[in-house]
């Protein structure tokens, strides 16, 4: 590995240390130490982003593009020693980083084609109508423009595609607006690493400095002074529903509210029709055993909850999801905290009399080995919080009664990133109202797959009702995402000379 990290904060092209430290936690190697966030480093970073909002927010397209291509190409560059940083740091395996630092280039380069293209801005023009009566109408055209520095928290699970140039990132600079990052402490070499190619892609496009910026770890008052700087426009988080929440209270406190866009956690759930469920329920079964503990159960899509019938399809569905997971063996987690809270996760369930232990297991230290669990439907519905996501290879499987008690649980859940429906031909009858309440429950509903692989394309939503997400109207995966960095402006009477360049 030819990189070497300097354990610092890259603050509008100055790489600044000094002060209290942190180490990393790595999965297995030496920590490494990383000079800790302050306050005044994120108003400094703060201030630079404003100022370079004044040229980045008001360069053309291209260069926008072009920007970001750079910056998929740098990080491309050091493919190696990114990933050999992502898995010393996380524990993720090498196959994993690296169809994850795909994903990341992909996406950068997917934005840069999106603007480029132009739709995006959803121009619109009303010519005058000098001669309309009983008022003439002047000259209206519309288009969206970015609306400032935004904030971007990078996510524990992903330490690529949601973290310092992944999907937050890319759509901001995208849309014209400068980013300062809050790295996560969980993996800063990784950060650092990326941070690196992105100030190589400024230095090669000539883009003013301030418009990224990346602070490393700090305590709580680092990510309140992010949020709650005026220069920050809108705030880009992928984490848990506590932490969220906090941050999402802080931003509407503000004198001037912004927008904060965050995806808190979703257990979603997956229904299992009858006919499905006679015909393939084992291989149901063993399909979601693979999904559920892929990346140890770590995704933000991982389907926690499946709801069956209770019979003798439904007995067997279970069966083999038992049996499927007796070979799965321990796996490292992201960090020491997350396999605490995994502990406890499974305690809150053993802690249940309701609750049936179907295949359970101990984890100690940092690794986690799957869990799964059953429960009558009445008393799912009694006890919110067996519906509550436990962040790691833990299921439940929720039995009902009849069939059609699917449609009357499925409206007792709250918003969800996913729903999942398993159906074959003869299910469609309980498959149509149960379709009515899942659009309005998750952002994305499948038929006859799993939820953990995320497409990043034009038509990909990632996001749902609260508390799936803070804002349902809003993704943070698919070219829709630049949305959430924009607003209408619209232009009356505007000479064409002095228009944006879009518009004229």
């Amino acid at each position: 590995m030819s990189f070497v990290s300097r354990g610092k904060h890259l603050i509008a092209g100055e790489w600044i240390g000094g002060g209290a430290s942190f180490q990393n936690e790595p999965a297995h190697g030496e920590p490494s130490t990383f000079s800790m966030g302050t306050v005044e480093l994120v108003n400094r970073a703060c201030e630079a982003a404003e100022e370079a909002f004044w040229s980045y927010g008001y360069a053309t397209r291209e260069e926008r593009a072009a920007f970001l291509d750079a910056i998929a190409d740098e990080i491309e560059a050091r493919a190696a020693d990114i990933t050999a940083i992502g898995c010393q740091e996380t524990g993720l395996p090498e196959a994993r980083l690296n169809g994850e630092r795909g994903r990341t280039t992909g996406q950068l380069r997917l934005f840069a084609a999106t603007i480029r293209k132009g739709d995006y801005l959803d121009i619109r023009r009303d010519a005058a109508m000098p001669d309309r009566q009983p008022l003439p109408r002047p000259d209206l055209r519309l288009m969206q423009r970015p609306i400032g520095p935004v904030a971007v928290f990078g996510a524990s699970n992903f330490p690529l595609a949601f973290s310092v140039a992944g999907g937050d990132t890319a759509a901001a600079l995208a849309a014209g607006c400068p980013v300062v990052v809050k790295g996560h402490s969980a993996h800063p070499g990784t950060s650092e690493i990326v941070a690196e190619a992105i100030h190589a892609a400024i230095a090669t496009c000539g883009v003013p400095a301030g418009v990224f910026s990346l602070v490393q770890g700090g305590k709580r008052d680092v990510g309140t002074a992010l949020v709650q700087h005026p220069n920050i426009k809108a705030v880009g988080f992928t984490g848990s529903l506590g932490g969220g929440r906090a941050l999402f209270d802080l931003c509407a406190q503000r004198p001037e509210p912004i927008p904060f866009f965050g995806e808190l956690g979703s257990v979603n759930p997956m229904f299992l029709l009858p006919k499905a469920l006679a015909a393939r329920g084992e291989a149901i079964g063993k399909g979601w055993a693979v999904s559920m503990t892929g990346s140890v159960g770590q995704l933000c899509t991982n389907g926690g909850i499946a709801v069956v019938p209770e019979g003798a399809a439904g007995d067997a569905f279970v069966a083999a999801t038992a049996e499927a997971l007796k070979a799965i063996g321990p796996q490292t987690m992201l960090t020491a905290g997350m396999a605490e809270a995994y502990r406890a996760g499974k305690a809150r369930f053993d802690s249940r009399n309701s609750v049936r232990p179907v295949y359970t297991t101990e984890s100690t230290g940092r690794e986690a080995s799957p869990n799964l669990y059953e429960v009558a439907s009445d008393a799912f519905l009694e006890d919110h919080a067996l519906s509550e996501e436990v962040f790691g290879p833990l299921s439940l499987v929720v039995r009902v009664p009849e069939a059609e008690g699917m449609v009357d649980l499925a409206k007792g859940f709250q918003g969800q990133l996913t729903a999942t429906l398993h159906m074959d031909a003869g299910d469609e009858d309980l498959a149509r109202p149960l379709l009515a309440v899942l659009e309005r429950k998750a952002g994305r509903v499948l038929v006859n797959g799993f939820p953990t692989g995320v497409e990043v394309v034009d038509s990909m939503v990632h996001g749902g009702p609260y508390p799936a997400s803070t804002n349902f109207g809003a993704t943070s995966v698919g070219t829709m995402a630049i949305r959430r960095f924009l607003r209408p402006v619209c232009y009356q009477n505007i000479p064409e000379a002095i228009l944006p360049t879009d518009l004229a």
